[in-house]
């Protein structure tokens, strides 16, 4: 148990330091001859809402040009997490309603590791907005943002919605 906490505070720490000063933003990069790869990070997957629990299941893609050794995604919820979560590996909570994953290597043209999320909720509600992005992206630029944001509607009915 001690080595998945570890595991996991890796990953958010890396994440935060990549995403605040550890690596180069937009805004530092402009200007300072820094140049990261790029790479077209994107998220396919379904979502399904019975009950208090709301299963998550996606896919992290690369398009390229370049492959990256990780990233970071990030799933926001409408509706606040429940106190105890038994959370994927690789996976910590990052707020009331959210939980950041690792999606391990992207390959250029190729999948990260599948995620799978079981997340309880506090109380049953008859709907959630579940919302998919990058939270950090390994130090690349990635120019086509429309494949990597998504935002679900799931209804309180059991089935799988898509995106």
């Amino acid at each position: 148990m001690a080595v998945r906490r570890v595991a996991v505070r890796s990953v958010v720490v890396a994440g935060l330091l990549a995403f605040g000063a550890g690596v180069p933003g937009p805004a530092q990069a402009w200007g300072s001859g820094w140049a990261g790869p790029e790479a077209d990070v994107s998220y396919h997957g379904r979502v399904a809402l019975s009950g208090s629990q709301l299963r998550v299941w996606l896919v992290p893609e690369n398009d390229g040009p370049a492959a990256l050794p990780n990233a970071t995604l990030r799933v926001r919820l409408s509706a606040d997490l429940a106190d105890r979560q038994q959370l994927a590996e690789g996976c910590a909570r990052a707020g009331l309603r959210e939980v950041v994953c690792e999606t391990g290597p992207l390959p250029l043209r190729g999948r990260g590791r599948h995620v799978g999320l079981a997340l309880e909720l506090r109380e049953r509600v008859p709907e959630v907005v579940v919302r998919v992005d990058t939270w950090w992206n390994g130090g690349a630029t990635d120019r086509n943002h429309a494949n990597d944001d998504h935002v679900v509607l799931a209804l309180d009915t059991g089935d799988a919605y898509a995106f």
